[in-house]
């Protein structure tokens, strides 16, 4: 491959994002763990994050762009891992298939940046029947009663 393709393989995806100059500034500022699960459709450890197990009062927040994704009245405990809620706020998220790793899965997306949240899943156990299954590393716990 020439320098100049090389180069443009390089730089082509970043001005394909769709992020605006303040997103991929703010990108930047983001942990490792949570850049790859925005960004690249990562995801953490079972158990190993910040907010499967955070019942407080508030609103978790996107950490690549910090609109508000989930009140914590829709939080409940599903014993997998990850925080699990059974809906999101209106117009925070998208959804869109995802077939990766043999798994027909729908995945979760933050509407603000586009990035990766996790998956949502029609087994959950109240009257919504959803579980969104979110990774703890792309969230911003804030306490308060509205988003």
């Amino acid at each position: 491959m020439n320098k100049s393709a090389l180069l443009l393989f390089l730089i082509a995806p970043l001005g394909c994002t769709g992020q605006s100059d303040s997103l991929s500034d703010a990108s930047t500022s983001l942990a490792p763990l949570a850049a790859h699960i925005l960004w690249e459709q990562g995801t953490e450890r079972a158990f190993s994050g910040a907010y499967w197990d955070h019942f407080e009062d508030g609103i978790y927040r996107c950490v690549g762009c910090k609109a508000p994704l989930f009140s914590s009245s829709t939080k409940f405990e599903s014993h997998c891992g990850w925080p699990s809620f059974d809906d999101a706020i209106d117009g925070a998220v998208t959804e869109r298939p995802d077939n990766s790793h043999g798994m027909s899965r729908t995945e979760v997306i933050c509407a603000g940046c586009g990035g990766h949240l996790g998956h949502i899943f029609e087994d959950g156990p109240t009257t919504t029947g959803m579980r969104y299954c979110i990774n703890s590393a792309i969230l911003d716990f804030n306490p308060s009663a509205e988003p």
